[in-house]
C-alpha cells in the first residue's frame, strides 16, 4: 500500500516523464530532430536504424506526442488518483503493444520505453490508503 500524497507525487512524476519524452513527437520538426537523435543512439549500440517515416508515420507519431503531451499538462495541473488508475491502464496499452513490436523485431531502443510504462504502470496501480480522505485534505491545504 501506498499513502495518498506519496501516490500522487508518482502519478506527477508519470507526466513529467511524459512531457519530457513525448512533447517532442508533437511537431513534424520536433520529431524529425528526435528521430535523428535515435538513430544516432542506435548507431551508438550498434543497433538498426530506425525506418524512415513516411508522412503517414509521421502523422501517428505526431497525435501521439500531441495527446500524452495534453494527458501529461492535466495530471500535472490536476493531479488526481483516479488520473493515475487510467494512466496505468493507459501504459498497460502501451507496454503491451511495445512489446508486440518488439517480437516482431521493433528497434531494441523500444526496451527503455517498454520498461518506463512498465515500472509506472505498476506503481500507479498500487493499493491507496484513505484516498478520498486525504485528496480532500490536499485540496483544501492547497486552497486555503
Amino acid at each position: 500500500m501506498i499513502g495518498t500524497s506519496s501516490y500522487l507525487r508518482v502519478v506527477r512524476a508519470s507526466a513529467w516523464y511524459d512531457l519530457v519524452v513525448t512533447a517532442g513527437f508533437a511537431t513534424p520538426w520536433t520529431f524529425s530532430a528526435i528521430h535523428s537523435g535515435l538513430n544516432i543512439l542506435s548507431e551508438l549500440l550498434g543497433i538498426a536504424a530506425l525506418p524512415a517515416f513516411a508522412p503517414a508515420h509521421m502523422l501517428m507519431a505526431n497525435l501521439l506526442g500531441s495527446i500524452v503531451t495534453v494527458w501529461a499538462i492535466l495530471r500535472l495541473r490536476n493531479t488526481r488518483t483516479e488520473y493515475g488508475r487510467y494512466d496505468a491502464a493507459g501504459r498497460g496499452l502501451f507496454a503491451t503493444w511495445q512489446l508486440f513490436a518488439l517480437a516482431h523485431g521493433a528497434n531494441p531502443i523500444i526496451w527503455g520505453f517498454f520498461l518506463a510504462e512498465v515500472a509506472f504502470g505498476i506503481a500507479q496501480a498500487l493499493p491507496v490508503t484513505d484516498t478520498y480522505r486525504e485528496e480532500k485534505m490536499l485540496k483544501l491545504a492547497c486552497s486555503g
